[in-house]
């Protein structure tokens, strides 16, 4: 990353002044002779706002990228709310305003409870890649993200289609299996309400493979994708029994090689979490589908300068 980072400044900026946060993202193109990869911004520009949150979302949507990826989890009370972990501690100040509840579950908390928290100060605060400091984060933006809220699924579902925009949701594996239910029956409820249950401005994720199994009798229009973070064993045979071509990997467990192989075959690869320049142009020569990263204005650039 060192070798763009501090570099960063001049080129986003040019970046920024030739996109609209209204535009509609480009969607695959062709690149010299390969197939233009989706830039899938991972829990939104997380380098550049606090993740997960719709501050994440609008800055993905600037700096270009086609799709943004998020976390959804269940509330005490059964609602669907945008995190990643299992806690509210790392991204949330909950042990300051609930100190007594540790360890902070978020199944434990309430969405109200949870509305109350500032999700976006520990950003400013921690500058967990460095960007604040490379300058890469206005001080306008970076003011703005104090006290930015966890939003609901509804919230980041209506901001992706009222952008015209794409969004990947990840569900959570959950505590038990009542929550799991939940979190799916409810996720494919609220995609079916907004009209987003068909078309491609919505793909749902995860790592437990049975969520996607029951989305897929729920409702088949529904793009669902595999996350898996080890191999699969005869991966086309195990996508088709799941209903999908998609597999998103960890990077690093294919090689490029052996995804451009298995891509031939018509697997669509979303590989994660790919912030290194020289992996990003690797993935790119490889012909997959799309590159989930922190780093969304990165690839962009890289994208743009290929002919």
């Amino acid at each position: 990353m060192a070798t763009w980072k501090s570099a960063l400044v001049p080129a986003v900026l040019v970046l920024l002044a030739s996109c609209s946060s209204s535009s509609t993202a480009p969607t695959s193109a062709p690149v010299g002779n390969q197939v233009r990869p989706l830039i899938i911004a991972h829990r939104g520009a997380r380098s550049l706002a606090p993740e997960n949150t719709l501050a994440a979302a609008r800055k993905a949507l600037q700096v270009g990228a086609d799709m943004w990826e998020m976390d959804v989890a269940v509330t005490s009370d059964g609602e669907l709310v945008v995190i990643h972990d299992d806690t509210l501690e790392r991204t949330c100040n909950v042990a300051d305003l609930f100190p007594e509840r540790r360890p902070w579950n978020v199944w434990d908390f309430s969405l109200a409870e949870i509305e109350t928290l500032d999700c976006g100060s520990w950003f400013g605060d921690r500058d967990p890649f460095g960007q604040i400091k490379a300058g890469n984060v206005s001080a306008e933006d970076l003011a703005s993200y104090a006290g930015e809220r966890a939003p609901t699924l509804r919230q980041v579902l209506e901001f992706t289609r009222d952008n015209n925009w794409r969004v990947n949701v990840e569900l959570k594996e959950q505590p038990t299996d009542e929550l799991g239910k939940m979190l799916v029956e409810k996720a494919v409820a609220l995609i079916q309400e907004l009209g987003m249950d068909e078309g491609d401005s919505v793909a749902v994720s995860s790592f437990n493979h049975d969520y996607l199994k029951q989305i897929r009798v729920l409702d088949p229009r529904i793009a669902i994708q595999a996350l898996t973070s080890q191999k699969i064993r005869d991966l086309p045979a195990y996508l088709q029994q799941l209903g999908t071509q998609a597999c998103n990997p960890k990077a690093g467990i294919w090689k490029p090689q052996e995804l451009g192989e298995l891509g031939s075959s018509g697997i669509e690869f979303n590989v994660w979490t790919v912030n290194d320049e020289s992996e990003m142009k690797q993935l790119i020569e490889a012909g997959v589908h799309g590159i989930i990263t922190d780093y969304p204005q990165a690839l962009a650039l890289l994208l743009n300068e290929k002919p």
